[in-house]
């Protein structure tokens, strides 16, 4: 059975693994080596080469629990290496060093590969099978981490989960209860930053003059 596999299934812990150690850069190292989503797949397999993209830390006190790469993160290998990222770096008002400081910063996507597009171009949901089998161990290698912004609602879903509200837009809008009743780590939801929400902003006018003011308040806070 491959290894990763077998994490998936549960036969094996990380810390039991031959491929992973307790060490967070070997175990981020098994998991760019993952080929689950080719080799044992729930569903139909990757259309392309697996390239999983993470940048996980021990020392961050920030997680960025995104989507999914898109085509460009895809060839770049890098996150956020888009106009999702601008954006994205925009909301938290830091710069491209802070935010690809992993002293700073961890970026741990709920799927690792590009998922590839539907039939009118859009990004598919991130593979089923990379959180079962790698976040658990990941967020228990992050051990510092104090704030989770969780991006879209499949980060939402993990990180929140009752506490998730039935729509995305109902859940960042109640984001002051949600911090607040945050049990450990502090949790924001935020948005895709990508073009494809800019309607949603516009609509949305209260994103950017009440939650982004906070959201940046709290990033300089840590970074301070």
């Amino acid at each position: 059975m491959h290894q990763c596999v077998a994490l998936a299934s549960g036969d094996l812990q990380p810390a039991e693994c031959g491929c992973l150690s307790v060490e967070l850069d070997s175990f981020a190292a098994a998991v760019r080596a993952c080929r689950i989503c080719v080799e044992s797949p729930i569903g139909k397999p990757l259309p392309h080469e697996p390239r999983p993209v993470l940048r996980p830390s021990s020392s961050a006190r920030i997680l960025i629990a995104s989507q999914a790469p898109g085509t460009k993160v895809h060839l770049s290998g890098m996150p956020f290496t888009d106009a999702s990222g601008d954006r994205l770096r925009n909301w938290l008002g830091v710069t491209s060093d802070e935010f690809y400081d992993t002293e700073k910063f961890a970026i741990v996507p709920m799927g690792f590969c590009f998922p590839g597009q539907d039939a009118k171009g859009g990004d598919l949901p991130p593979r089923r099978e990379c959180a079962p089998a790698w976040r658990a161990p990941l967020m228990a290698m992050m051990p510092r981490i104090d704030l989770v912004l969780t991006i879209g609602i499949y980060a939402q879903s993990w990180h929140m989960g009752a506490a998730r509200r039935p729509s995305l837009t109902e859940t960042v809008r109640d984001w002051r209860a949600i911090w607040e009743n945050s049990v450990g780590a502090k949790v924001l939801p935020l948005p895709h930053p990508s073009w494809r929400n800019t309607g949603w902003l516009k609509q949305n006018p209260w994103f950017e003059m009440d939650l982004l003011p906070f959201l940046r308040s709290e990033i300089r806070y840590r970074l301070g």
